[in-house]
């Protein structure tokens, strides 16, 4: 069994963040992602918001160059998905993949979330060519166009409203003939000039060439179809924290998320969490990656009080 001072789960900004940190200070550090490191943010086309970059950097440029920053330093990058964790004692935890074993003295969390997919025909081939899941990273690419928001909670009408200040027409979509957003939201979106609604629909295919030209919908209610012409699609229907392997060890919320306290305290001292797994991220790169960096530090002080 591999022995470490430190094992981070998921390899994306808060992940790579902390091995960073870990390794850095010179604690033996083991990095698991069984994607290609850099998490959600190496699907992104551009990163236009990350400080440094002012002419921008695609998402799978500034993942590399996270990498090999932690690898620099000395974290190891082990290619595993983790299956389970288990506390032997202070400064004592096994984590499990597959048939596989190896012991660290603490253990940071920083598996991300998924964002839920509508799972239709174009929204994978037209991923990052039109189809997004983040307002923030990619409202600016659609300046002036006319683009489709999928989806009727809080995150869904706050990012049709934070569209508005690029598009040109936002056109929400929802199955629903009633949202479920808090009111103050649903009467500033209802007042928008830019913002219509498709109530009672859902899309049956998005449709493209080379990028997003149009979706179809169908009515929940009839069922007839109809073609909406549009340059864009940004699904905010929800998303799915990857903590299935933690949740009969750590305290998670009804929603799977990993509960904190102090940012990044999980509820079993010597395992802290970081990122989108975490309740109350904001799923920004940059929050994200300071967070793995607060775990790291707290991860050391951590092993500095052990020993």
């Amino acid at each position: 069994m591999s022995n470490y001072d430190v094992i981070v789960i998921g390899g994306g900004g808060a992940g790579l963040t902390a091995a960073l940190y870990t390794a850095r200070g010179e604690l033996k550090t083991a990095l698991f992602e069984k994607l290609t490191p850099g998490g959600q943010i190496a699907s992104t086309d551009e990163v236009e918001n990350y400080p440094g970059f002012p002419e921008g950097i695609t998402g799978m440029e500034i993942s590399a160059k996270m990498e090999e920053q932690a690898k620099k330093y000395g974290a190891v990058i082990i290619p595993q998905e983790v299956t389970g964790m288990v506390k032997n004692g202070e400064g004592d935890f096994t984590v499990l993949c597959g048939g596989e074993r190896f012991a660290a003295k603490t253990v940071i969390v920083a598996s991300g979330a998924n964002a839920r997919k509508l799972s239709v025909p174009g929204e994978k081939e037209f991923a990052a060519r039109g189809v997004s899941y983040c307002a923030t990273c990619d409202g600016a690419f659609f300046r002036n166009k006319e683009i489709a928001v999928v989806g009727g909670g809080d995150s869904a009408i706050q990012e049709a409203l934070f569209l508005t200040k690029f598009a040109s027409k936002v056109t929400v979509i929802h199955r629903r003939d009633a949202l479920r957003a808090s009111k103050i939201l649903q009467e500033r979106a209802f007042n928008h000039e830019k913002i219509v609604f498709a109530w009672n629909a859902v899309i049956k295919e998005i449709q493209g060439e080379k990028v997003v030209t149009g979706v179809v919908l169908t009515d929940t209610k009839t069922g007839q179809e109809r073609t909406v012409p549009l340059q864009g699609v940004f699904i905010f229907i929800g998303h799915d924290p990857v903590s299935s392997f933690v949740q009969d060890v750590l305290q998670c919320d009804d929603h799977g998320y990993i509960i904190t306290t102090d940012l990044v305290k999980t509820s079993l001292t010597g395992v802290f969490a970081c990122g989108e797994v975490r309740q109350n991220a904001t799923r920004q790169l940059v929050s994200t990656c300071g967070e793995g960096c607060t775990a790291a530090l707290a991860a050391q002080a951590y092993i500095d009080d052990l020993n």
